[in-house]
């Protein structure tokens, strides 16, 4: 049986869908082009109507190249839309819930003979030879690991807490023996993700807290880089920064989504933590990680955006030390508290909102490769040989190629537009 998985949205869904494949492929199922596989399962995201918008164009790709295969449609469209899915003709339509179990449902309805093997394996595919997707399997040379699904803080804006459920952790144990066997598999680099990442073993019994998973972390005797997904501000004290900055194990890289920077607008996104709060966070990680980069999150546009909310927003990242802006105009959430706001801003203010801070963005991004250039980073090989990512999350190119999954060191400087490591 061949399969095919297509993803879309967050880490967390990209943590789903090579567990998924690691247990297809564990049950003897082999990974093939969306044109040639007898199953295609679209991993689906919902955060903006633009996301739905892309699965439903996917799912009627698949059906249009592959009219012969079974298309399975789960993530978090298909979860808070189902009727929608099943009208688009799929053969089956899972939620988060029961994305997990997803593999042994397949296995289940297919005839035997049409697996190597019908055994169970954990989410995290471990069998008796341990992962079968090592570094470079579809794509990816780094592993990314699920550490904890679902969110209990209501942003009034979003509708991931209704498809995603609860905020649930993972044991300790278990990831423990996750990232063994991750490293055992040949991956040099794990990215610790999660929907509400800050909120790591709040649920556990006895409760856990994302500095014990993050110093369990920094005492593993792997030769292997952490890096953390997307951190709520609120969640990264102190003890979590002085983790980070303590350990050679972790990337120099926090993604600390803001939103917005306008008191006015954090009250009405429901965003517990203020724009001044959240400028003391990133001094404090600066003054204790030098090189450090520092992502974050903006949405434009949001119901009673005024211009003077804009302007406050404008003004605070132009003066930040943020280092990359993900931009994203408003989409509207039927089911969330933001929906039901008034004050909607008009479309072609919000597009033209967006491009001024999306152009911010690529200032920010500048100023923070000239403070790199001449300096030396280690780096891992990705793709096809040609490029590295430094540990500070920077993509190079490289002029000599190297042997993918290899860290080098390379001495970074600009050659035109692009950004280039020599290696030394």
């Amino acid at each position: 049986m061949k399969f095919s998985v297509v993803t879309f949205g967050c880490r967390v869904n990209q943590a789903d869908s090579l567990a998924l494949e690691e247990g297809l492929r564990a049950r003897g199922a082999e990974p093939a082009p969306s044109a040639e596989a007898d199953i295609i399962i679209v991993n689906s995201c919902s955060v903006t109507c633009t996301a739905d918008q892309g699965a439903r164009q996917a799912v009627r790709r698949a059906s249009r190249d592959n009219p012969r295969a079974r298309v399975v449609v789960t993530g978090c469209y298909a979860t808070r839309s189902p009727e929608d899915v099943k009208a688009l003709g799929v053969a089956r339509v899972v939620p988060n819930d029961a994305k997990d179990s997803l593999a042994d449902v397949l296995a289940d309805e297919l005839p035997a003979g049409e697996w190597t093997t019908r055994e169970r394996f954990s989410d995290e595919g471990e069998g008796p030879c341990g992962l079968k997707l090592g570094p470079g399997a579809a794509g990816r040379t780094a592993f990314t690991l699920r550490v904890q699904t679902g969110c209990d803080q209501r942003c009034s804006y979003c509708i991931i807490p209704f498809t995603r459920g609860r905020s649930t952790s993972r044991p300790l144990e278990d990831l423990g023996k996750a990232i063994d066997r991750a490293c055992a598999a040949g991956y040099r680099e794990i990215t610790l993700t999660g929907v509400h990442l800050g909120a790591y073993g709040r649920d556990l019994h006895p409760r856990r807290s994302l500095a014990e998973l993050l110093g369990l972390v920094a005492a593993l005797p792997h030769d292997v880089l952490f890096r953390l997904g997307s951190l709520e501000p609120m969640d990264c004290g102190d003890d979590v920064v002085e983790i980070v900055a303590g350990s050679p194990r972790f990337a120099p890289v926090f993604h600390l989504p803001l939103q917005h920077a306008s008191p006015r607008m954090l009250q009405a996104m429901r965003r517990p933590y203020t724009p001044e709060y959240y400028s003391a966070l990133t001094r404090r990680i600066r003054a204790r990680i030098a090189g450090a980069a520092i992502g974050s999150d903006i949405i434009v546009g949001f119901p009673g955006e005024s211009s003077g909310d804009f302007d406050s927003l404008r003004s605070f990242l132009e003066s930040s030390t943020l280092t990359q802006l993900h931009v994203f105009p408003y989409s509207d959430r039927p089911g969330t508290e933001a929906s039901g706001m008034g004050g909607r801003v008009d479309g072609v203010a919000v597009r033209e909102r967006a491009r001024l801070i999306r152009e911010i963005g690529r200032s920010l991004t500048r100023r923070f490769i000239e403070t790199q250039l001449g300096r030396t980073h280690a780096a891992l090989v990705i793709d096809d040989g040609c490029s590295a990512v430094t540990r500070n999350g920077l993509k190079v190119g490289l002029v000599v190629p190297q042997t993918r999954n290899d860290w080098v060191s390379v001495r970074l400087r600009q050659s035109g537009d692009a950004l280039v490591g020599d290696v030394v």
